[in-house]
Parts: structure tokens; C-alpha cells; sequence
């Protein structure tokens, strides 16, 4: 029996380089093009996510810019008495702009970052050769349980950006948010801080957030309603705060508050104990309560150096002087 033993020698070679040549040209795809491939994504996807966050700095740095004619000169200095009482903080503008700003511009860069990262994942594993059906499948169903899981959530995240966005508030407005009524704190993605009256923070929750009332947008107005008796002649009355109202428009210290002159709106009601009348006038934004205090102040002073008189509650009190005669047969103690 005879044993056949393999080649060796020099003739050996030429068939071990043959078959590694052959072995490398059909996997020449594999070893070459599939990484050139997915380097060309990354580097793609690289370049695309600095161009976008690129374009989001410049936007936020638009944000971030004063409106035109803002400036430290441009805002009204205050001084005295009334003054103190009507002085805000106006740099929370700024603070309101910039929180405002970074926040759109970190939610719009981490979506982004996501986005281009699940799609440079997609392609990358196509490359490679994995199917992405069952995987998308698998993905959609857990974001599915997620998402039924996590429904609050997501609706507080969701709203916080639409506040932002729409810019329906910020730090330093005063807002009414049902029983939260005070002035913003600060405003997240999923929070809202209020401060009311009395010192307390409101955490309110963006997803519960039906309405909002803010007193701070655009424009403001002082309403002052004022009681003066019914012998009272309503002509001297509209005169009386007409003329308070233009010396208070007038005032240096008030006459970059108020937006037009005072009017007198006419009789608003009549009341038991007198005659009101109602007071209005267009200010600036959170102002609108330290004018309505210093008009007060000024038409009281006004109407009683005009010898016009404040009703106070009327009342009538009958007396009866003579005490009924007891029926005969009635017995008395």
C-alpha cells in the first residue's frame, strides 16, 4: 500500500500564491470598499453636523442681540420717591434672551446629533450587510412602550419647546398660569418656575400648562375706577382727572411709563353708596401697577382740593319711638 505525500518543494508555491491572490481579488470589496464606504459616511456625516451647528450658533447669537434701539442710554432712569416704587429690574431681558436662546440652540444641536447619528448607524450596518427591517421593527416597538410609558413626559418636553419657540413667556414676566400667579423664574423643557406674592416658587409642569396670561408682552394698561358722590357734577369730575392725568403723563418720572395720555372712560356703574368712574391709560409692560398706585395718590389729592367728595357707604337706620300698646288680656312681666 502506497502513501501519497503532498507537494513540497518549489513546486507548492505557485499554488499557495494563486489561491491567496485568488482569495484577495474576491475579497477585495470586503477588505477595501466596505471601510472606504463607511469612512465616506463618517466623514459626510462630520461635516454636515458642523455646518448645521454652525447655522444654530448664528441663529442664537441673532437671539441674542438687543432689538434695535435697546441700549443702556436708551432705558429711563428713575429717581425720588415714586420712582423707587415704579423701578423693575430690566436686565432680566437679557437674562430672559439668552436662557431663551441657548436652550433652542442646545434642543436644536442635540436633535441634530441624534438624527445624523441614527442615520450614520442605518448606513453603516447596510454596509456591513445586516437587514435593517427586523432591527427598525424591534426599534419602533420599544419606542413605542417608551412612548406610552413615558406620555407626560414627553408632552412636558414637547410644550416647554413650543413655549419657547413661540416665546409665550420668559424670566421676568409676570404671569397668570391658573393658581400660579407671580413672575418667571425660569423656564426649561419640562419645568416652569413662578414666584407669587408672597415669596413662594411655583414648579409647574409645561404639559399642564393650558393657558397663559402674561402681563408683560408689548403693552400694559392702567385701569383706576373712582367713586365720587351722587350730588358730585360728573363734568368737574372728567376734568378733574383729565388734568391729573396729563400732569402725571407730564411728570420726567413718569412720562417714559405711560404710551399715551390718560383718558376718562365715562360712568362705569352706578352703585348703591355713589357714582364710578373709570380712569384708563397705556403704559409699558409690568408697569401698569405703580401707575395705577401713584394715579390713585394723585386724583385723591385732586378731588379733595376741588372739594369733591368720596362717597362712603350709605346706610338707614329707621328708629321706632313708640312702643305698640299690649293687647288686652296680655300678660306682662
Amino acid at each position: 500500500m502506497s502513501h501519497t505525500s503532498p507537494p513540497s518543494g518549489p513546486a507548492a508555491d505557485p499554488q499557495l500564491a494563486a489561491s491567496w491572490s485568488d482569495w484577495i481579488g474576491d475579497h477585495t470589496t470586503a477588505l477595501i470598499g466596505i471601510p472606504l464606504r463607511i469612512a465616506l459616511i463618517v466623514v459626510i456625516l462630520l461635516v454636515v453636523r458642523a455646518v448645521a451647528k454652525r447655522a444654530i450658533t448664528r441663529v442664537v447669537q441673532r437671539v441674542l442681540e438687543p432689538p434695535a434701539g435697546e441700549s443702556e442710554r436708551s432705558r429711563p432712569r428713575r429717581s425720588g420717591r415714586g420712582a423707587a416704587v415704579l423701578h423693575r429690574d430690566r436686565s432680566r431681558a437679557k437674562q430672559r434672551r439668552e436662557q431663551r436662546a441657548r436652550t433652542i440652540g442646545s434642543v436644536l444641536s442635540s436633535a441634530v446629533t441624534i438624527v445624523l447619528f441614527m442615520v450614520g448607524v442605518a448606513m453603516v450596518l447596510d454596509q456591513v450587510g445586516i437587514a435593517l427591517g427586523p432591527l427598525l421593527a424591534s426599534a419602533g416597538v420599544v419606542g413605542l412602550a417608551i412612548g406610552f410609558g413615558a406620555q407626560s413626559l414627553v408632552a412636558d418636553y414637547l410644550s416647554g419647546l413650543l413655549i419657547m419657540v413661540e416665546d409665550q413667556y420668559g424670566v421676568g414676566d409676570s404671569v397668570d398660569l391658573g393658581e400660579a400667579v407671580g413672575e418667571v423664574e425660569h423656564v426649561g423643557l419640562r419645568l416652569t418656575h413662578v414666584r407669587d406674592l408672597n415669596g413662594g416658587l411655583w414648579h409647574i409642569r409645561n404639559g399642564e400648562i393650558l393657558r397663559v396670561r402674561n402681563d408683560s408682552q408689548e403693552w400694559a394698561r392702567a385701569v383706576l375706577d373712582v367713586a365720587v358722590a351722587y350730588d358730585a357734577n360728573l363734568d368737574t369730575v372728567y376734568r378733574v382727572l383729565e388734568d391729573t392725568g396729563r400732569a402725571l403723563r407730564q411728570d420726567p418720572d413718569f412720562t417714559d411709563l405711560l404710551l399715551e395720555d390718560p383718558a376718562v372712560w365715562g360712568v362705569q356703574s352706578l352703585d348703591a353708596d355713589g357714582v364710578l368712574v373709570r380712569l384708563a391709560v397705556k403704559t409699558v409692560p409690568l408697569q401698569q401697577w405703580g401707575i395705577t398706585r401713584e394715579l390713585r395718590r394723585r386724583v385723591k389729592d385732586a378731588l379733595d382740593e376741588a372739594g369733591i367728595d368720596i362717597p362712603f357707604p350709605q346706610r338707614t337706620v329707621w328708629v321706632r319711638t313708640d312702643a305698640p300698646e299690649p293687647e288686652d288680656g296680655a300678660l306682662t312681666r
